[in-house]
């Protein structure tokens, strides 16, 4: 495992998928993940627990990014299928996030507080990147509201994604 080529293979999901969505295009990126999947999947100790993991992320994903258009908070360009809710682009970045839950960002599994800083910085910043570089999301509300709504929003599902990756591991028996 590289956790280096995980880290760049999920920039690339991100990056695809946020500057295909800005531009009309809501599939650009699934060619991404697709590949984040095959090799991160082909070299895991843990496949299974990367697979219940990136399915639990997709439908958090979804709850939360719907949650938030739903609240008045976001806008995201290209909302298909349905634009009260989060878009699919949107649930392909929650699943290439997923798949580095276990490899380069496992080392936040056992610093807790770490993990919600990661969560409560990370996730509003790249909402801000994607709003301002791509404009593959708009803030509805005022921009501060909205980001600490985005940072509560990851504080909380960071470190529950990391301790279900923990106890998704364990249940495969091989050492992590």
């Amino acid at each position: 495992m590289n956790p280096v080529l995980n880290a760049l293979l999920y920039q690339g999901v991100w990056l695809a998928s946020v500057a295909g969505a800005g531009a009309g295009y809501w599939w650009t990126g699934l060619p991404m993940l697709a590949l984040l999947a095959a090799w991160q999947l082909r070299v895991s100790h843990w496949p299974r627990a990367d697979i219940a993991l990136l399915a639990c992320a997709m439908l958090l994903g979804f709850l939360i990014d719907s949650a938030l258009v739903l609240g008045g908070w976001l806008r995201f360009a290209t909302p298909l299928p349905f634009a009260g809710l989060a878009p699919a682009w949107i649930v392909v970045l929650w699943a290439g996030f997923a798949l580095t839950v276990n490899h380069s960002l496992a080392f936040l599994k056992c610093r807790f507080l770490l993990a919600v800083l990661f969560g409560a910085v990370g996730g509003p910043l790249a909402y801000f990147g994607a709003a301002r570089g791509f404009g593959a999301v708009q803030f509805e509300a005022p921009v501060v509201e909205a980001l600490l709504v985005l940072a509560a929003a990851w504080a909380l599902a960071t470190p529950m994604l990391l301790g279900l990756s923990t106890r998704l591991v364990a249940r495969e028996g091989v050492p992590a």
